[in-house]
């Protein structure tokens, strides 16, 4: 049987902070209770809702402002990464969202591994736009070079020739 609840936070796909909603008693149990995310919607509880509707209204307006100034920041910016390939030129693994929020992190810029928008990893070389979704709904994007390992920056998009295995080696032992 769901319950109702009093969201004390934002909880993705649930709700914002002071809304009232209903979960499942598992989720609730397990998650929302013992993170303090949530408080069981009793009388004593609907009365500090107000309170946290209008911290909540406060705080959606900076975090709309400070993802909007993120946007600004991030749109048009070209970032890359290198990768190893086989002889074919066909990437060993991948690059996940994990990975560009590890670059983005190296560039100074914080996100979170969610923000990114990647549906599934990426598996080919070449220029890539990558979709962030950052809080309140603001969305930037920004492209991703990946780039096999030892080759020049010209032209990536065409680059195919593989890299002879001996030049990698000599590069990685005089580091």
């Amino acid at each position: 049987m769901k319950r109702q609840l009093l969201l004390l936070e934002d909880v993705d796909s649930l709700g914002k902070k002071g809304e009232i909603v209903t979960a499942k008693p598992g989720y609730m149990r397990n998650f929302l209770l013992p993170q303090g995310l949530a408080v069981v919607a009793t009388a004593n509880m609907l009365r500090k809702q107000e309170r946290l509707r209008s911290e909540r209204a406060k705080r959606a307006v900076v975090d709309r402002k400070e993802s909007e100034e993120f946007a600004l920041r991030i749109e048009g910016t070209v970032l890359e990464t290198r990768v190893k390939v086989d002889p074919e030129g066909h990437m060993y693994g991948s690059v996940s969202a994990a990975d560009i929020a590890g670059l983005l992190q190296e560039q100074g810029l914080q996100i979170e591994r969610k923000a990114v928008q990647v549906t599934k990893p990426i598996k080919e070389t070449g220029t890539h736009q990558i979709a962030l979704k950052l809080k309140e709904g603001v969305t930037a994007t920004f492209q991703l070079k990946i780039i096999p390992e030892g080759v020049a920056m010209t032209g990536v998009e065409a680059v195919t020739a593989p890299i002879p295995m001996e030049e990698e080696k000599t590069d990685s032992a005089s580091e």
